[in-house]
């Protein structure tokens, strides 16, 4: 689970950053903007199974392209197998309202079955890719109740062009688990880009 966790939030920055699909892009002589903000919350801790329980991102603010550092820790208090249903939702702030940025063919914002995904990219019989093996996380459904945590760990963002779409401003992502109609968790990410 804190591949899908982890492939989540790298997911959602990822959209941040590299954008839902558009056709214009920004010029190699325009900075890409930063993140100078960030933060995270569970959607409802009293409703739903599923809670994110601590997440770090370093530094502050994030260097595009560059390194970025995540910890994570993921209370599952059911055991969860397939299917598992993930929805992301992106809304950017324009004035004082919440708008919706549309989701485009190549990006994908449902994921009917997170775990076919994971057996597609991870062979079921292949060992989990580092760090998971080190820590001992899974990578595979199904995923035995308990607590799950990755403690700080770097990834590379790479450095590609970004779409028109991504400007400075204020970017909320929500990420909706679910299975068979069952909602399981709900997490939202705030993030504000800011452009040289």
């Amino acid at each position: 689970m804190m591949l899908k966790m982890q492939a989540l939030l790298l997911m959602a920055l990822g959209l941040l950053l590299a954008g839902p699909a558009a056709h214009a892009h920004v010029s190699a002589r325009t900075p890409p903007p930063q993140v100078i903000s960030f933060f995270w919350e569970n959607c409802h801790e009293k409703k739903d199974l599923v809670l994110l329980k601590g997440m770090t991102l370093e530094p502050d603010p994030i260097e595009y392209p560059g390194n970025v550092t995540i910890s994570a820790e993921l209370h599952v208090p059911v055991p969860l197998s397939s299917p598992q249903k993930v929805e992301l939702i992106i809304e950017k702030k324009v004035a004082n309202f919440w708008i919706k940025v549309p989701c485009m063919s190549h990006v994908r914002c449902i994921f009917e079955d997170i775990c076919q995904l994971l057996d597609f990219i991870i062979p079921p019989g292949q060992p989990c890719p580092e760090p998971l093996h080190t820590y001992g996380l899974p990578c595979h459904c199904p995923l035995k109740a308990g607590t799950y945590s990755m403690p700080k760990t770097q990834f590379t963002l790479p450095n590609t062009d970004l779409p028109g779409l991504i400007t400075s401003g204020a970017y909320r992502i929500w990420i909706f688990l679910s299975s068979r109609g069952k909602r399981l968790g709900c997490f939202r990410i705030f993030a504000a880009l800011k452009g040289e």
